[in-house]
């Protein structure tokens, strides 16, 4: 074995490495004082609600690209194959569902929080446990996905650690606490660009250097990592055709469907047209970075083969494979090694830039605004800032415990992963069964956790306790960096046997990571719906409405309406995007008899609007009453949004 291998950068290097700092901030400090100079939470949180398509869904890519990402897929594809790359057929269902179910409920509720539904579907106690459970998840993660990929680019480059950290840190937390939203999603527009091209010239030189892609596909093919259609059913498999495909469909959902760093970005469109083609957009960028990452991994070993830096001793890990591979490929091409590591870092600061805006915004939306109602806007923006930056100085303390937790900084990174399920299962429960009910809601989520870190943890223990460094190929073992885009970093050294199939609890701890987050949602719904039943269901005139979609009405369109009122499935989503008051900023809230109404937090209202008000509700209660419940129709609406 030989000594870990350190290939210095040059002064062109450093200088477009601090370009991509430079311009970063130059985005944000023009957001700071140009438009509204972010005097509003509703522009500093919600970008005005003005987002056109193409950056909102640019800005939605950036964020699943994360810097563990970069690293992640090439190491996968080198040393397992191509069979990641079905990984891209779960992005169909993943995109689609988010796009015609999420998106038009919490578009329509003219939310801020996507955990403010809970609250108008099940109570304010279910809100504050979604709030808390995102908000720790957040905390965890953006610490270490900040230190990860420094500390790689340190072992292989000998790049300043701390100066990387520092730097990336604190210019983040600079332009999303001056800049808000508007700041983030375009700097992610510039930082995916950067990303592009980083990738692309590490595949184009590496390709040119290895004979051509046809001479990297015959190596490959020669190697035996252009992998077939696998379609074992067994869920131990660590990557089949049903793991990728059906598994990843629940961590795209968990990912696109009801995480607020995405959600936000959906609410900030302004229309639902520009919301839900912001998905459509995003899904061929999404195959072009899965495809970017799987050649990037495939030139990687038509260059070194089955002979791999990590099995010489060049490098310790398989991230630092990577950023081996690049330096090797560009040893003499000065300011292309930059160019990677702009790349590599706008996916970290992507990825900590909307940790940093989301924390924000549900902190404020969840957790103070409802104790203070009366706060005014300019403090409430003010706030927003104060919490934005608060984050950015927590995530810095969170690269430093990350930098001290040693072998536990695994099972920190698995933790966005083991979250992301149950808060799925969360929403899937409110918005597909309407006789769910809030106790029903909390058992599920607390159940949903217990399983999550139950496996999880189990996982990461009965690995850490066999003496293999790594998983055989045909077998799972918990990801080192299970982060926004799915991606594991796992080990490049394979067991030349197969290992006898679990049985009991260990059967439960070998699952696939790729089918976590669908076990760990299915728990919630489960133990959510048998609680609800056994506390008494939700009946459909206490559901507020909007709050659930109407899919059990039409699986089961063949039944009575008798029978279907008794499963509370009857009535339509019916709010058209045309039927919405466009008026600055309104909120849903949810009256003492659960209706859903819009309330501007942007105009004082005087005693004589509130007079007018209840005159209006009082002349139109018996109309409200012999609606269907669960209906919201346009009188309604224009009535509750005076």
């Amino acid at each position: 074995m030989g000594e870990v291998v350190q290939m210095h950068f040059t002064t062109v290097d450093y200088v477009i490495f601090v370009l991509l700092l430079v311009a970063s901030a130059g985005i944000g400090l023009f957001y700071a004082f140009s438009g509204g100079r972010q005097r509003t939470t509703q522009e500093f949180l919600m970008a005005d609600r003005s987002m056109s398509c193409l950056p909102v869904s640019l800005s939605l890519l950036a964020t699943f690209q994360s810097a563990v990402a970069i690293l992640g897929a090439p190491s996968e594809v080198y040393a397992f194959g191509t069979q990641y790359w079905f990984l891209g057929c779960s992005y169909f269902l993943g995109l689609l569902i988010p796009a015609h179910v999420f998106i038009p409920i919490f578009y329509r509720l003219r939310l801020s929080s996507a955990y403010e539904y809970l609250e108008l579907r099940f109570n304010k106690t279910v809100r504050i446990c979604g709030t808390a459970t995102f908000i720790f998840q957040m905390v965890i993660y953006m610490g270490v996905v900040l230190y990860a990929p420094a500390l790689a680019l340190n072992a292989v480059t000998g790049f300043d650690l701390w100066g990387a950290v520092l730097a990336m840190g604190l210019v983040c937390t600079l332009y999303t606490a001056l800049g808000g939203l508007k700041a983030v999603i375009w700097t992610d527009v510039f930082q995916t660009v950067v990303m592009f091209a980083g990738q692309l010239a590490v595949i184009v030189v590496g390709a040119s250097q290895a004979g051509g892609i046809v001479e990297v596909w015959r190596k490959a093919t020669n190697g035996s990592r252009i992998a077939g259609v696998d379609l074992n059913p067994d869920p131990l498999e660590r990557h089949t055709f049903w793991t990728l495909g059906v598994g990843g469909v629940f961590l795209m959902l968990a990912l696109y469907g009801v995480n607020q760093a995405q959600v936000q970005r959906y609410l900030s469109s302004r229309t639902e047209r520009e919301a839900v083609m912001s998905c459509y957009v995003v899904f061929p960028c999404q195959q072009i970075v899965l495809c970017l990452g799987c050649l990037m991994g495939l030139v990687m070993f038509a260059r070194y083969g089955e002979d791999s830096p990590l099995d010489k001793g060049y490098v310790k890990t398989n991230d630092q494979m990577v950023l081996y591979f690049v330096m090797d490929v560009f040893r003499k091409l000065p300011g292309l090694p930059g160019l990677f590591v702009a790349c590599l870092f706008s996916g970290a600061l992507s990825t900590i830039s909307s940790a940093f805006n989301s924390l924000a915004t549900v902190t404020m939306e969840d957790l103070i605004k409802p104790h203070f109602p009366n706060m005014t806007e300019a403090r409430a923006t003010l706030l927003s800032k104060g919490l934005a930056l608060a984050y950015g100085l927590v995530c810095l303390a969170m690269a430093y415990v990350a930098s001290i937790m040693g072998s536990v900084l695994q099972a920190a990174f698995s933790i966005f992963g083991m979250v992301g399920g149950p808060l799925l299962g969360l929403f899937c429960l409110g918005i597909f069964f309407p006789w769910a009910n809030p106790i029903g809601a909390v058992a599920g989520l607390a159940a949903g956790l217990a399983m999550a870190f139950w496996v999880g943890i189990g996982s990461f223990v009965m690995r850490m306790s066999h003496s293999t460094p790594g998983p055989p190929v045909n077998t799972t073992a918990l990801p080192l960096f299970d982060n926004m885009t799915t991606t594991v970093l796992t080990s490049l050294v394979t067991s030349p046997t197969a290992k006898p199939r679990p049985t009991g609890v260990e059967a439960l701890y070998s699952l696939s990571y790729m089918w976590y987050s669908a076990h760990n949602s299915a728990t919630v719904v489960v133990v959510g719906l048998l609680v609800s039943l056994l506390t008494g269901p939700m009946k459909e005139k206490e559901l507020t409405p909007g709050t659930v979609f109407p899919v059990l009405g039409t699986l089961l369109f063949f039944l009575p309406d008798r029978y279907k009122e008794k499963l509370c499935c009857i009535t339509p989503l019916t709010l058209k995007p045309k039927e919405i008051n466009t008026q600055p900023y309104q909120m849903a809230k949810k009256d003492r008899s659960r209706a859903a109404y819009c309330k501007e937090d942007t105009v004082t209202e005087d005693k004589e609007m509130e007079s007018d008000k209840a005159q209006t509700e009082d002349e139109d209660m018996d109309t409200r009453r012999a609606l269907p419940s669960c209906q919201l129709t346009t009188h309604t609406l224009q009535e509750t949004a005076l």
